[in-house]
């Protein structure tokens, strides 16, 4: 198997029909049998499952898996690496935020990197609208956090497109358990730690106005995640328990 490009799914009834259509069409006609698409579902209330569980009919290279309760964006991307079989495997949004096209310049880019992802901010990248100032100042803040903690030195870890070679994964995927907003900075410094090479280049994003992001919920969650990783990683992680009854106290208010 050449590629396996893993799609988790929540609640995505509305939007990943138009999604499933253009990523089979666009890699059938590029790998034939030689890619899988593997939508993981978890914790929808909606038909998002009937609909993928539809298209397994129509596209072979479609492989559906649910799960009832809710394991997070980044749990279902874990799940999909552990059942993904190619050569190279990355992850990508259901609502097409990131196009068939898009995605495939990653995997024309990758060379001899172990890992290449999407970013919305360097220099060539092209968002195809402007997104709300909080958003924009809250992600640019957040990269700087990142940048600081953990060294990583990309400008976008939170872009939803990202692609990996097998060896690299396998290597770290049994060690990921980071299922929140720092699934993916989990990701890439686990990489770094074991001194696989991944670079960053420019992406074409399409915005998607319907977005689940929450803005005022989603900040502080993330500015949490991002410190609780880096006291994970220190010689400070016997107080994790401690600063996870501090951030439920705050959220369950």
């Amino acid at each position: 198997m050449d590629l396996s490009i893993i799609m988790p799914a929540y609640n995505e009834e509305f939007r990943i029909s138009k999604t499933l259509e253009a990523y089979c069409s666009f890699y059938y006609k590029k790998y034939k049998n030689d890619v899988e698409i593997l939508v993981i579902v978890n914790g929808s209330s909606d038909n998002t499952f009937q609909l993928v569980s539809e298209f397994t009919r129509k596209y072979k290279i479609i492989k559906a898996y649910e799960y009832k309760e809710k394991i997070g964006k980044g749990g279902a991307i874990i799940e999909g690496f552990k059942k993904a079989n190619g050569l190279l495997m990355g992850y990508v949004d259901a609502d097409m935020a990131t196009s068939p096209e898009a995605f495939y310049d990653l995997i024309s880019r990758i060379k001899n990197y172990d890992g290449i992802i999407a970013s919305r901010w360097i220099k060539n990248a092209v968002i195809n609208k402007k997104q709300p100032i909080k958003r924009l100042i809250a992600s640019r803040v957040f990269n700087i956090l990142v940048r600081v903690l953990f060294r990583l030195g990309f400008n976008d870890t939170q872009c939803g497109a990202k692609l990996f070679k097998k060896h690299a994964i396998d290597s770290i995927k049994n060690d990921l358990g980071i299922t929140q907003y720092s699934f993916d900075i989990d990701l890439l410094y686990k990489l770094k730690m074991k001194g696989y090479k991944v670079t960053e280049t420019p992406t074409v994003w399409h915005d998607q106005e319907d977005s689940k992001l929450v803005l005022k919920k989603t900040i502080p969650n993330m500015f949490f995640s991002v410190l609780r990783l880096r006291l994970i990683y220190s010689r400070l992680r016997f107080i994790v328990n401690t600063y996870d009854a501090i951030h439920d106290a705050y959220f369950k208010k």
